[in-house]
């Protein structure tokens, strides 16, 4: 299903894990953009579900594009939401392009485990030999336990940063 929420499990644990050096938008915001198109596929009832844009070629050029974009629609999204009233908060070029490149790959790899239409190596290789590798439903499992243990996980290292900063 286009725009799933369960893509964004793994991304918060990196960005857990990483902290400043990952920005969870751009990340977000290539989840959104890679699955523009299945999503008018199913608009329009023409062309392959999990097409180009679903494989690790076209993840690449929607990296880029999810970077360049992504950068300044966060750095917006953050001043609307109040969490940058000073504009103080810059996301850099580097923390923008990981962002969108793990969120691209990312997404690849987990629709690669459960959809039987995929072509991750196109135009390389025809064929999707991590379908199945584990089952749909333990993949949900992973992603939301992901999305749980990776919130948690980030507080728990705020929380230390922030007392060892106060010592």
């Amino acid at each position: 299903m286009p725009f799933t929420p369960l893509h964004m499990g793994p991304g918060i644990v990196i960005k857990a894990l990483l902290q400043g050096s990952f920005s969870l938008m751009v990340f977000g915001w290539s989840q959104i953009v890679m699955d523009i198109q299945p999503l008018l596929v199913l608009i329009t009832g023409e062309g392959h579900l999990h097409g180009f844009s679903h494989s690790y070629a076209g993840a690449s050029l929607l990296a880029v594009f999810s970077a360049l974009s992504g950068k300044y629609l966060s750095e917006v999204g953050l001043y609307l939401l109040e969490m940058n009233p000073n504009w103080t908060v810059n996301i850099s070029w580097w923390v923008a392009l990981l962002s969108a490149f793990v969120g691209s790959y990312s997404h690849v790899l987990i629709d690669s485990l459960m959809h039987s239409d995929m072509e991750p190596f196109f135009p390389f290789n025809a064929e999707n030999e991590l379908l199945g590798v584990v089952s749909v439903e333990l993949l949900h499992k992973l992603c939301l336990y992901s999305a749980l243990a990776g919130g948690g996980l980030y507080y728990a290292i705020r929380w230390v940063m922030e007392r060892h900063r106060g010592q």
